[in-house]
């Protein structure tokens, strides 16, 4: 659980010692020049779209619009960096006073004094499959932990993906009819951000969960059974966990209004 509170507050820019991050950076220069032609030509394709005749050009009002808009664009593409990083730094700001308002990082699980006086007192032919049902349990709970530190790095390369092409989608706001992409774009790059907060709502969650271990049931049943049944529960909690993380992306989705 340290691991995911980690990657959730970190900062794409310091990640890895920023190496990913200047990588991208120069995909995004390079990108920039090539987002400013396309910025000419959405903004030509607007113009004829929007204006019926060569007349309503002469119209102050529509030379102003088209004007502000072109500017505006021009200065989003030239500035995108600085906006991504603002976006990023407002909706990380949620995610962190999420985190420190659960008062639950870093918490700890501990094994029930029942269970683990019942352990103890195992002899040594008992002691046989109990090793196993603890190794299959600790290999289950591994590979959960894995999906779940997986899909929040997923996060920071989409992340980093959003940051690299950002000039191109970006450039679309030169031109009324294809605005659209733009406000798609920025509207999912908040999304994936708040992935984070999502991810961090339920590990607060499951640290809740966590903080009421599994009940022990019957202790006169055996150290096996007692085992198993707890590492069941506690695997089941995990599920519930890694479908939660895994389902982030589709419910910012759904907050934000972008389908799919």
């Amino acid at each position: 659980m340290a691991e995911l509170w980690t990657l959730l507050t970190e900062n794409p820019a310091t990640f890895k010692g920023g190496g990913i991050w200047r990588i991208m950076v120069n995909i995004n220069d390079a990108l920039t020049a090539i987002a400013y032609g396309l910025l000419v030509l959405f903004f030509a394709a607007g113009i004829i779209k929007t204006c019926g005749s060569f007349t309503d050009l002469k119209k102050p009002e529509h030379v102003l619009k088209a004007f502000i808009r072109f500017a505006l664009a021009q200065g989003a593409i030239t500035y995108g960096m600085e906006l991504m990083q603002a976006l990023f730094s407002i909706v990380q700001g949620i995610v962190t006073t999420v985190m420190s308002g659960s008062s639950m990082a870093g918490s700890v699980t501990e094994l029930p004094t029942e269970i683990v006086d019942k352990i103890e007192s195992v002899g040594m032919l008992e002691s046989i499959p109990l090793w196993i049902v603890t190794l299959l349990g600790s290999l289950l709970i591994t590979v959960l932990s894995f999906v779940m530190i997986l899909t929040v790095y997923g996060r920071m390369f989409k992340i980093y993906m959003y940051t690299a092409i950002a000039p191109i989608p970006i450039s679309s706001f030169a031109g009324e009819p294809t605005q659209s992409i733009g406000k798609n774009f920025i509207r999912s790059y908040v999304g994936v951000c708040l992935e984070g907060a999502i991810i961090a709502l339920a590990c607060i969650i499951f640290s809740a969960y966590a903080a009421s271990p599994p009940a022990v049931g019957d202790t006169e049943l055996s150290a096996v059974t007692i085992v198993w049944n707890y590492v069941g529960e506690l695997v089941f909690n995990l599920l519930v966990l890694v479908g939660a993380i895994k389902a982030s992306d589709r419910i910012v989705r759904e907050m934000m209004g972008l389908g799919g």
